[in-house]
């Protein structure tokens, strides 16, 4: 009788506890193995564009240590007024940031890559979201910062916790986007390759 072929092992390329915790939720086995791309943007590089070519090149990377696995990678830049901003160093850049975007806009790109060892390539999908904050006082972002301390957050804003507040509105075709990984587009290449997924 001939055995069913195992389907390849799927790897996450991130130290993300965000990332992998969304993952998780999808109910599917997978190990978590660090990315040693360069992450470094360009200086004429828009948050559209770094977001997949880096997603791409922490899959990759992976690839070329485990290519007979499965590589799911992702990366997320904010960008206000065209520029992009990352995520705050310290406190004092992080209180900086939210009074410079306060009543402002501020796009989320979100990539998500998936390696196929099958075809060898990587598969982008780009994830774009919308936030407006509201005018914020400084004793809200004082408040804020101490209960939150958002140094991991592009922009500052934890947005599965307390940064929800400063908001005034969000526009996106998916929430799980703005946390770091985009759960629609991650499951559906993840079908693509034949994982089962309810």
């Amino acid at each position: 009788m001939r055995s069913k072929a195992l389907p390849p092992e799927l790897i996450l390329a991130s130290e993300s506890i965000y990332r992998r915790e969304l993952l998780a939720r999808l109910g599917l086995r997978f190990s978590v193995i660090s990315s040693k791309a360069d992450e470094t943007i360009g200086a004429e590089e828009t948050a559209a564009d770094a977001a997949p070519r880096l997603a791409r090149a922490k899959a990759n990377e992976v690839a070329s240590r485990y290519p007979d696995a499965l590589i799911l990678a992702g990366d997320q830049l904010a960008s206000f007024h065209g520029t992009p901003i990352g995520k705050p160093r310290d406190i004092d850049t992080a209180r900086d940031l939210l009074v410079n975007l306060s009543g402002g806009r501020v796009s989320y790109y979100t990539a998500v890559t998936l390696y196929r060892p099958d075809t060898r390539r990587a598969v982008t999908h780009l994830d774009i979201s919308h936030v407006t904050l509201r005018r914020l006082e400084e004793s809200e972002i004082e408040r804020y910062l101490i209960r939150e301390h958002p140094l991991d957050c592009a922009g500052a804003l934890k947005l599965e916790g307390l940064g929800i507040s400063l908001c005034e509105g969000i526009e996106t075709e998916d929430p799980t986007a703005l946390i770091g990984l985009p759960l629609i587009a991650t499951s559906r290449l993840l079908r693509r390759c034949g994982l089962h997924l309810p």
